[in-house]
């Protein structure tokens, strides 16, 4: 059965990517091995790896003063590997977060364990449904980085303006690759790759060399978390998630063929557009997010009937519309259009969407 799968992460990834590591999956170009077995010190996964690494070099334009890690632990180890790296003594050991959702309160808090952290701002007295004025804030002087989480996963919001500070570091899991940005603006990316990129297991980081060649990490960095580990070693220090890099080049090229970034958010933008039409001209189904603040990644959108909502979910799966369900936290249901979401699905929910409403008055 075809579905459209419209899961928040792991996500779907391009068929044309998965139907090449279906082709590669026994014997990858005649190495007489699997991805999943061969070494990591092999002269087939250097390949791989370094190809990858090349190709989102390219795809992001990344310049020669940033390393580029692929690392494990997903973005939430990253919360703690910030603060460790970046986090020094001669500046107090300080940090200014802006808190828009779950995931921005969970590295608050876990920064807060290493220093001087302070929340600049929060949307949480609306249920994240808005960013905060980056322009109106006031950014503490001679602070170690400046943290924000650019997508908002759950809620549905996303930065459309980033704060005007040269420290800047940001949580990029969920629109990664999904929206052009540019590198320069950041002393540090990081991303889980389970949204736009690759299978879970993989986390990209993407971090200036001098923080890393210049920095002191603080004295009980583990050294799996230090960035220095990882940059010496090409990411090579230990065993790294071999397939997710594998899956993520193969995502890479794909997207190379589709154009590139600017090209996919078009089609994104797109996407995204025809839902939310559909949603605010519907009498049935309300998104709750400040307009000039909606994700194109996540969708989320309520009937206003927990009971209602429930049907949605169970008849839309029945229907090959599947992982439509809402996070705990909010409820009602969260369509997740990432970069492999086809323009087709999209337009397949909304056709489902206007039956239920017309059945459910």
């Amino acid at each position: 059965m075809k579905v459209y799968n419209f899961s928040a992460g792991p996500s779907m990834l391009p068929e044309e990517a998965k139907l090449e590591a279906q082709k590669d999956f026994l014997d990858y170009k005649g190495s007489g091995m699997s991805v999943t077995e061969m070494s990591h010190r092999s002269k087939w996964f250097d390949e791989i790896h370094n190809e990858a690494l090349a190709d989102l070099r390219d795809l992001m334009k990344i310049d020669d003063s940033y390393y580029v890690l692929f690392v494990q632990g997903g973005a939430s180890q990253q919360f703690e590997a910030v603060p460790l790296n970046l986090l020094t003594e001669k500046n107090g050991k300080k940090a200014d977060y802006i808190v828009t959702g779950n995931f921005a309160n969970k590295a608050y808090k876990e920064a807060q364990k290493y220093g001087d952290i302070a929340c600049l701002a929060s949307s949480k007295e609306a249920t994240y449904t808005y960013i905060p004025d980056v322009d109106k804030l006031e950014y503490r002087a001679n602070t170690d980085y400046v943290h924000i989480t650019t997508n908002n996963t759950i809620f549905g919001t996303h930065y459309t303006k980033f704060p005007k500070v040269n420290n800047l570091v940001c949580d990029m899991s969920s629109n990664i690759l999904g929206e052009a940005i540019d590198v320069n603006r950041f002393q540090l990316i990081y991303a889980g790759a389970q949204k736009n990129i690759a299978p879970a297991g993989l986390t990209v980081v993407i971090v200036k060399k001098d923080l890393v060649d210049n920095g002191e990490p603080l004295p009980f960095c583990p050294t799996m978390l230090k960035y220095k580990t990882q940059a010496d070693n090409n990411s090579l220090y230990n065993t790294p998630p071999c397939f997710s890099i594998y899956m993520a080049g193969l995502v890479f090229k794909w997207l190379k063929k589709f154009g590139g970034v600017e090209a996919i958010q078009k089609q994104n933008v797109y996407k995204a557009g025809l839902l939310y039409d559909f949603i605010d001209n519907s009498s049935l189904y309300k998104n709750n997010v400040n307009k000039a603040d909606r994700s194109i990644m996540n969708v989320p959108f309520v009937t206003g009937d927990p009971d209602l909502d429930a049907k949605f979910v169970k008849e839309a799966t029945a229907n090959g519309l599947v992982s439509l369900k809402g996070h705990r936290l909010v409820g009602g249901m969260r369509a997740s259009i990432y970069n492999a979401m086809p323009v087709e699905g999209v337009k397949t929910l909304i056709e489902f969407m206007k039956k239920f409403e017309m059945e459910n008055k």
